[in-house]
């Protein structure tokens, strides 16, 4: 699929200017100046964070009624339970509460709704099975905003709610004693973008601050908060950056035994985020898809080696069983999408797919053939699925206009889950597809954004190493992709038995290693003396202990 290449303008004079104040290569200044972090307070905000530059806990709406009422809670000693949701950022949430309140002696019970079962948020059912545990407050993490009848219902029998959440409110938002979220529309907080784990860290700073507990007693769990924040995908920027940069130096020494046990585990050589999103978050994401969501708060909470290790080789083996259903769904899915090629869309539907992994295959699908995607699971004659989509076609809105066909929906303009009859599927398959042409779709042509043009005698190992201070990477904060041009091919080969590509380039008298993962199949269109251009991004390769700067191919095409 051929992409458009948009290559973002550079001031070179503002780039060479900002490069000697700050005593940055030009490298390095060239992507500070195009994200607009050009004063000195927003370059040692962004490069070095620090524990002062977190916000005020109490400017977000009801942080002070949250506080007073877990107070009277625990003065007359009433039993509270956390209520989480079952992916990386409820669990996240879940575990900094509880080890807050355990180290202040305080026990609090913890609840988390079986995916497969009991679906997202909050449900009625588990709001009377947590009234028998004599339950009468309930603190909502990653979920509650959207639950009014549910919380209509604890207050009926006698439970307050607490709800902390960093999901978009509805017209109305629940009648209780607080709703922490800083996506009010009466929020005057500075940063609208926290997690689900970063609303819950900002309790448990406000209830520190209360308290007057000295800042390590909350800092101490930045390493579970920042676990959560980056896989949660949500913006990498202002307080969000500030918890992941700071947590990941945590991490590495963290103290959180089933954590250590878990990175052990992974096997990565370098604690960032890409080892988070990689390596942690899929493991524990495996435990709510297929159900087991509680183990994984397990590994979080036991302070014993020998159960974390036990509990860490069964997510992996748990993540080992989702990667297989999920490819055998993306197999068979395939097998669909080709009998219909030609349309805009993809729309498939399926008895016996696991809804749990839906969302990671369409995912998938909608990367391979850059076209908005919706897999539904049918059990009996309901099914439930997911959707992904491109940019430029907003999804939510899409599934708005189809709404007749479908029983709920829920998400945002790339991503859905949606719930359907099997006998509303082909009409609700041919109204989305309809809806689609009319907005063109197949006119809109996939775009790499790339940060600047550069030349190797610019990429040294000292300039891409100091690269490094832009980690974490993540949304909003994407590794920089560069463009190198009219590289001549030295070598080229296939790796792991024809699945991915190794080149080694030069540009004048400076040579580059190039690796494309799961391009394997390109050998067979390039071939040496051949000159190329490359976007990609650049980083450092250490290979029997030497180090070597090595471009990740992104996109390759014959040069001009």
């Amino acid at each position: 699929m051929v992409k458009k290449w948009e290559v973002s303008k550079v001031n070179n004079e503002e780039v060479e200017n900002f490069a000697k104040k700050y005593k940055v290569s030009n490298l390095l200044a060239s992507i500070l100046v195009q994200k607009g972090i050009t004063t000195e307070e927003q370059v040692k905000k962004f490069l070095h964070p620090t524990r002062m530059d977190f916000y005020n806990p109490f400017l977000l709406p009801d942080m002070d009624k949250a506080v007073a009422r877990i107070n009277k809670a625990i003065e007359n000693k009433e039993n509270i339970t956390i209520y989480g949701d079952y992916d990386v950022d409820g669990i996240t949430s879940i575990t900094l509460l509880k080890h807050f309140f355990a180290d202040a002696n305080i026990n609090v019970r913890t609840y988390i709704p079986n995916r497969l079962e009991e679906g997202y948020g909050l449900n009625k059912d588990a709001i009377r099975e947590i009234s028998y545990s004599d339950t009468t407050l309930i603190i909502t993490v990653d979920c509650g905003i959207t639950g009014l009848e549910e919380i209509e219902y604890a207050k009926k029998i006698g439970i307050d709610v607490i709800v902390t959440d960093h999901h978009e409110p509805g017209e109305e938002i629940p009648v209780c004693i607080a709703v922490v979220d800083a996506k009010r529309k009466d929020s005057k907080y500075p940063f609208n973008q926290l997690a689900g784990c970063g609303i819950a860290f900002k309790l448990i700073q406000a209830l520190a601050m209360d308290w007057k507990l000295p800042e390590k007693e909350y800092l101490k769990y930045l390493d579970i908060a920042a676990i959560g924040t980056i896989s949660d995908i949500v913006p990498l920027v202002d307080e969000n950056r500030v918890i992941a940069k700071l947590g990941l130096m945590l991490v590495e020494k963290t103290k959180n035994i089933g954590l250590k046990t878990l990175i052990d585990l992974c096997g990565f050589k370098k604690i960032d985020s890409t080892m988070v999103s990689f390596g942690l978050s899929p493991r524990i994401n495996a435990c709510g898809r297929l159900g087991h969501a509680d183990e994984a708060l397990d590994l979080f909470l036991e302070t014993d080696k020998n159960v974390t290790t036990n509990l860490a080789k069964k997510m992996n083996e748990y993540n080992t069983a989702r990667q297989q259903v999920e490819r055998k769904i993306y197999e068979e899915a395939v097998e669909e999408i080709i009998k219909e090629k030609d349309k805009p869309v993809i729309v498939i539907g399926k008895d016996g797919w696991h809804h749990g992994v839906a969302g990671i295959v369409s995912s998938k699908i909608t990367d391979e053939y850059f076209k908005p995607s919706i897999l539904i699971c049918f059990e009996g004659d309901e099914g439930k699925g997911s959707g992904r989509s491109i940019p430029g076609f907003d999804l939510h809105e899409a599934l708005m206009e189809c709404s007749d066909y479908l029983e709920k929906f829920g998400g945002h303009s790339m991503a859905v889950g949606i719930t359907i009859k099997k006998d509303k599927f082909e009409d609700f398959k041919k109204a989305f597809t309809k809806y689609a042409e009319s907005k063109n779709i197949s006119e809109i042509v996939p775009v790499i954004n790339i940060e600047r043009k550069v030349d190797l005698k610019d990429v040294s190992l000292e300039n891409v190493k100091e690269l490094q201070q832009l980690e974490p990477f993540g949304e909003q904060n994407k590794m920089p992709l560069f463009l190198i041009e009219n590289l001549k091919i030295v070598s080229i080969r296939s790796l792991s038995e024809g699945k991915h590509l190794k080149i080694l380039l030069k540009q004048d008298n400076f040579f580059i290693d190039a690796i494309g993962f799961n391009m394997g199949d390109l050998t067979e269109q390039y071939k040496i003396e051949d000159r190329v251009d490359i976007v990609g991004t650049i980083d450092v390769n250490v290979f029997n202990g030497n180090e070597n700067v090595q471009i990740t191919i992104k996109d390759i095409r014959k040069a001009i």
